[in-house]
């Protein structure tokens, strides 16, 4: 976003703070969407905590203290919203982490978008088989195109550790869907 810091002032502003609000969704409402579906699964899922997220952000405006991109600090939010989701949905089925990917990935591959292509399920399958922080930090890096700064601070990790275990994880998925050793 052009001019962060003037955006940031009416957002923080009371005369203009609604409408700044109003763009800053039209802006973030689809790639917080995408950044939240991979990480829930199903569009309904995504569009709940699509909306909670941006009332959170609209209620934690006044304590935002700059220290990271706007764009850094939504993605924070977003991703701990997606969290707080699965935790509910976890704890209201009794089901294993592990039970509930399975099942984002089922409820992914009956999509008519996912069209089904090898090397895609492939991809997917080793996508499952990563830790969760692997599988969080590529999805951040591969899918959303974030830089490993902002990962580093949405995670609260070191960025190098947030370098290590991307490239581990590709080494993984490279192994998975090529069927290759990868030095």
């Amino acid at each position: 976003m052009k001019n962060e810091s003037n955006f940031i002032k009416r957002l923080l502003g009371s005369k203009e703070r609604d409408r700044a609000f109003s763009e800053l969704v039209n802006t973030y409402q689809e790639r917080l969407y995408w950044h939240i579906r991979k990480l829930v699964g199903s569009h309904e899922n995504a569009d709940d905590v699509l909306q909670n997220t941006f009332v959170r952000i609209y209620k934690s405006l006044p304590n935002f203290r700059q220290q990271s991109s706007l764009h850094t600090w939504m993605y924070k939010i977003a991703y701990n919203e997606s969290l707080r989701f699965i935790d509910r949905e976890k704890n209201k089925y009794f089901s294993s982490s592990q039970e509930i990917e399975s099942m984002i990935f089922t409820h992914f591959a009956d999509q008519e978008y996912f069209d089904g292509n090898y090397i895609q399920e492939k991809l997917q399958s080793s996508v499952q088989q990563l830790s969760n922080k692997q599988k969080k930090i590529f999805y951040m890096k591969y899918y959303d195109d974030l830089k490993f700064k902002e990962i580093s601070e949405i995670l609260e990790v070191k960025e190098g550790t947030v370098k290590t275990i991307y490239y581990k994880a590709v080494d993984l998925i490279k192994q998975i869907v090529l069927n290759v050793e990868v030095k």
